[in-house]
């Protein structure tokens, strides 16, 4: 602890802010603030840039949820989109495992998240009132469920399920061909293909 104590506050500042990342501890952090700064420090400022014009430019789009530079993404814009078919995603990173598929041609609800009330995510942190909205507009017939296999990806799709269906809608539901237990971006783009294409009513 005392040599961790004895190191400049600026670099224990940067250890600290890498291990916000998912899946990275001290020593993970460690290694890579030293590596950035020991061997790679244009890559250091460039990463300083990036994050900075990521997190100043970028907003959440009016319809999708998902990020955007703009009101409306680029794929809520597109004019080939399916309006009557609506995919909701825990994620923007399994929107684009969708989309590796290229075997979907509707549109997206982006939870930014999932139910797990022991982490404080209830369904008004998730703002379903909003996916429910966008899911009764008017024009989407059919909702395709497309949250993880997990024990809160199972109970946030069983809680859209009731409300969805409870509002006419049809509900459907990835099949079986992504693992239990899988995050969705970590699936290879068959199996998914293969899920979207065998999904079943909720």
């Amino acid at each position: 602890m005392a040599a961790r104590l004895s190191e400049p506050q600026p670099l224990l500042a940067l250890v600290e802010a890498l291990r916000r990342l998912p899946g990275v501890g001290e020593r993970t952090a460690s290694r890579m603030a030293y590596h950035l700064l020991q061997h790679d420090l244009q890559g250091a400022q460039h990463l300083g840039r990036a994050l900075s014009e990521a997190v100043s430019r970028l907003r959440h789009c009016d319809q999708c949820n998902s990020f955007t530079e703009a009101t409306l993404c680029g794929t809520c814009q597109h004019p080939e989109r399916d309006s009557s078919l609506l995919c909701i995603v825990e994620t923007p990173a399994d929107q684009n495992s969708i989309e590796a598929t290229h075997g979907y041609s509707g549109l997206y609800y982006v939870l930014m998240g999932r139910l797990a009330p022991l982490e404080g995510m209830g369904p008004a942190e998730l703002d379903f009132d909003r996916a429910l909205a966008r899911a009764t507009n008017g024009f989407v017939k059919e909702v395709i469920l497309a949250t993880s296999f997990t024990a809160e990806g199972e109970t946030t799709a069983h809680y859209l399920s009731e409300a969805l269906r409870s509002k006419g809608l049809k509900v459907t539901r990835l099949a079986r061909g992504v693992p239990a237990g899988s995050e969705l971006e970590y699936v290879d783009a068959g199996t998914v293909a293969w899920a979207l294409m065998e999904r079943k009513p909720t």
